[in-house]
């Protein structure tokens, strides 16, 4: 089975705040300062998303929250999408913990929006992500049995703040709540060693490689550390729709290895990239059907 576990949809780019200004990552993109219309936001309504789709098993959609930042892709909005096409998609809400109704957010994303995960972003919700209105967020979501995909890093503004993204300081979430299932988005860049030690030393704590592969030279860096700390089969496939599609990213991910082709570079052995394709997910977050 095919799952792509990080993917967005927005009914317009002003959902996305001042992110929307932000991502300097994207190729051809310099400055952040240039109008979002300047910028070619990409498309991502349902139906794009939908049609996007047809080559995975199952998409995971996010929702995302800041007051921070002026964001704000409703949750209802993904839930209603989601529930349109249960037997594929699964929504996560995304809950800011900043705000005073963020617990009670998270019970009313599973009761209510029928939403099955989080997602936060501490360097976009201006946040510590020990801080204690997280904590609550993060036992409620213990509680609840919904796993945490969480943004280290990404789109950026200049008031994201980047001592919050750091991959350690997760590190006492995981050890407070140990059945909490956390996924750190796009192996934690620019922090990937970190991160890859966080794998490797909590159970629970998966990471995605969604964004990683518009960069080949940090996409194969990334995954032969991975691979060589032992902690491969904790990466789980995303695409980060609608910035890349499934398809260019498993292309793209197979063909990781020719860039030590005829060289003494290490590789990643296939089947362990063929491993991140069809990793079993929803199993490990705890979302098997």
């Amino acid at each position: 089975m095919i799952v792509d576990c990080h993917t967005h949809i927005w009914q317009s780019p002003d959902q996305l705040g001042q992110l929307a200004l932000a991502d300097l990552s994207r190729p051809g993109r310099r400055s952040a300062f240039r109008s979002a219309a300047d910028r070619a936001i990409p498309a991502a309504d349902a139906d794009f998303h939908w049609a996007q789709s047809a080559n995975v098993d199952k998409s995971i959609v996010l929702g995302f929250k800041s007051r921070y930042l002026r964001a704000d892709v409703p949750n209802r909005y993904i839930s209603e999408y989601v529930n349109r096409y249960p037997q594929k998609l699964i929504g996560f809400a995304g809950i800011d913990p900043t705000e005073s109704s963020a617990v009670d957010e998270v019970r009313q994303a599973r009761s209510a929006l029928r939403l099955r995960g989080i997602t936060v972003s501490p360097p976009n919700q201006d946040f510590h992500p020990c801080d204690s209105r997280a904590m609550r967020v993060f036992a409620a979501a213990e509680e609840l049995g919904m796993p945490v995909l969480v943004h280290l890093s990404g789109p950026m503004t200049e008031q994201s703040k980047m001592e919050f993204g750091r991959p350690e300081l997760l590190d006492e979430v995981a050890r407070t709540f140990p059945g909490l299932r956390l996924v750190i988005a796009q192996l934690g860049q620019p922090w990937v060693e970190p991160t890859l030690c966080l794998l490797a030393k909590q159970p629970n704590v998966y990471a995605d490689i969604s964004g990683l592969l518009r960069r080949p030279w940090q996409a194969y860096t990334a995954l032969v550390s991975a691979y060589q700390y032992g902690v491969i089969e904790k990466l789980l496939f995303g695409s980060d729709f609608p910035y890349t599609s499934a398809t260019e990213c498993i292309e793209s991910l197979y063909s990781l290895n020719q860039l030590a082709h005829g060289t003494n570079l290490p590789i990643v052995p296939r089947e362990s990239l063929r491993g991140i394709v069809e990793r079993e997910s929803l199993t490990l977050l705890g979302l098997g059907q």
